[in-house]
């Protein structure tokens, strides 16, 4: 008699439901078991208001952890920089796989990089991280941009570019990957000129914390190593006290593995790595003023070592000021 398939519940966007759809397969190979997807739609889905406005963290996520707790499905697939920073007791992330390219990129019209839009340019995202970073840019640059807030899935955002309405919009690189758009990108930004939102390209599977067995068999797909670098990047932005809707960039790298990770290989050899760098980034929307701030460290060994190096990193960038930069959230 075949196993009762295991319930994976997924957002239903395309992105969500091609993200869910890799790990279902990686779970029913480590588990031999047959893995079905449950979709749900969250609140995030259905608000037409803009992110910042309905809170950000979590508005994705509340609906698929609810079904988790009823035990309607077995385990879930996030996008990692949609998880609230603080984890609920009844549940555990069981696995956080290999990270995706971390980067932000451009969809523009007539293939134009950033550096290359016109004076005056008007740029679609719905972030105000990204907003921050691309004005900070465009001032140190001497370009004339206008940041537009806009929300929807990749096919809207782009669709502004297609019909005129907008010179660019800012997607992240995984998910243009995942869905196999990645050849409508006309320009990758460098990290150096827009740090990705904490956990941006990794995933997190998440079920019941008394499931033991489930907890043991999606271990497999962990990655120690993006593991650890989310956990920094997260404990940055809880110690800023922010959520996915302030204007926080993060990325810890492991400076041999970055140049390959960001050139597509994900095979880097990793028997190089003995360093991780942290960086951080807080700043206005209008990018008149950045905290941006690194450190450099061991890799850590532990979650108590990766959580201490966000600690240590947004206890120096509130001391440089991040706070005034964090909206009404840091009061």
């Amino acid at each position: 008699m075949t196993e009762k398939a295991l319930r994976l519940g997924t957002r239903r966007s395309k992105l969500a439901m091609a993200q869910s759809g890799q790990v279902a397969e990686a779970v029913s190979q480590v588990t031999g078991r047959p893995v079905e997807l449950v979709e749900i739609t969250t609140y995030g889905d259905v608000s037409r208001e803009h992110l910042a406005q309905i809170g950000g963290t979590g508005v994705f996520v509340a609906a698929l952890r609810e079904a988790l707790a009823r035990g309607e499905v077995d385990f879930a697939v996030h996008s990692l920089k949609d998880l609230p920073t603080t984890q609920p007791d009844e549940l555990v992330v069981a696995a956080v796989p290999v990270r995706e390219d971390p980067r932000d990129v451009m969809v523009t019209r007539d293939a134009l990089k950033l550096a290359d839009l016109p004076r005056g340019a008007r740029i679609g995202t719905g972030s105000p991280r990204r907003m921050a970073q691309l004005n900070a840019y465009a001032r140190s640059h001497g370009m004339d941009i206008e940041t537009v807030p806009i929300r929807g899935n990749v096919d809207t955002r782009i669709g502004y570019v297609r019909k005129g309405e907008l010179d660019a919009v800012v997607l992240a690189a995984a998910g243009m990957n995942r869905i196999g758009r990645s050849d409508e990108v006309t320009d990758f930004l460098s990290v150096d000129t827009v740090l990705p939102a904490p956990g941006q390209g990794a995933l997190a599977v998440e079920c019941a914390a008394d499931d033991a067995e489930l907890i043991a068999a999606l271990a497999e797909l962990d990655d120690p190593l993006t593991r650890a670098a989310v956990t920094a990047e997260r404990s940055l932005l809880a110690a800023l006290e922010a959520g996915c809707s302030a204007p926080v960039g993060a990325l810890a790298d492991l400076p041999p593995l970055s140049a390959p990770l960001e050139r597509g290989d994900s095979r880097a050899d990793r028997q190089i790595v003995k360093e991780m760098r942290l960086r951080g980034v807080v700043g206005s929307t209008d990018g008149s003023t950045l905290v941006q701030l690194s450190t450099t460290g061991p890799v850590p060994e532990t979650h108590e070592a990766a959580m201490a190096l966000g600690r240590e990193l947004a206890a120096e960038m509130l001391t440089q000021g991040a706070a005034g930069l964090m909206g009404e959230r840091a009061q």
